[in-house]
């Protein structure tokens, strides 16, 4: 590289939480600049899937269910395209820890999109409370990241 690599940017955390991963997810989740509404979105999900769970553990918070989600959604390997005298192959690599978190977060919020409820609320919420359980169409995606990189184990000596 000719230039020196850029400087991470500083982001603050979420005014409710004092978190930096809820904002990092609301930043992910904002479109067109709206963050406000973004951060609405995102904590009334929350409090949704808190009272959704609240039957089966009164003492869990929305927080701790998110994290819960994102846990089980983050991927540790996935594969990247190499190749290799004329021929691709499905390399297996580590995820490093923000591109882990980064992809979790993306799913998601991607899968949430894609559910069939009415509002984004309702969608983010039932997508977190899903993977919460290990269950859902990000976990899947997690999973199927995961088979790929396992069927393609022979092919981790072309990592370089």
């Amino acid at each position: 590289m000719r230039k020196r690599k850029p400087k991470k940017r500083e982001i603050l955390p979420d005014p409710k939480f004092g978190d930096m991963v809820v904002t990092k997810f609301v930043n992910n989740l904002m479109e067109s600049g709206k963050k406000s509404i973004a951060y609405s979105i995102f904590y009334s999900a929350l409090e949704r899937a808190e009272e959704k769970l609240r039957k089966d553990d009164p003492t869990i918070s929305g927080l701790e269910i998110f994290k819960k989600a994102l846990a089980n959604v983050t991927p540790a390997v996935e594969v990247k395209s190499r190749r290799v005298g004329g021929a691709n192959f499905q390399v297996p690599t580590e995820v490093r820890p923000e591109r882990k978190q980064s992809l979790a977060m993306k799913w998601l919020i991607l899968y949430a999109r894609r559910r069939n409820e009415r509002t984004m609320m309702d969608k983010l919420a039932n997508e977190i409370i899903a993977a919460s359980k290990g269950e859902g169409a990000a976990v899947k995606k997690k999973d199927d990241t995961h088979r790929m990189a396992e069927a393609n184990k022979a092919f981790s000596h072309f990592r370089f």
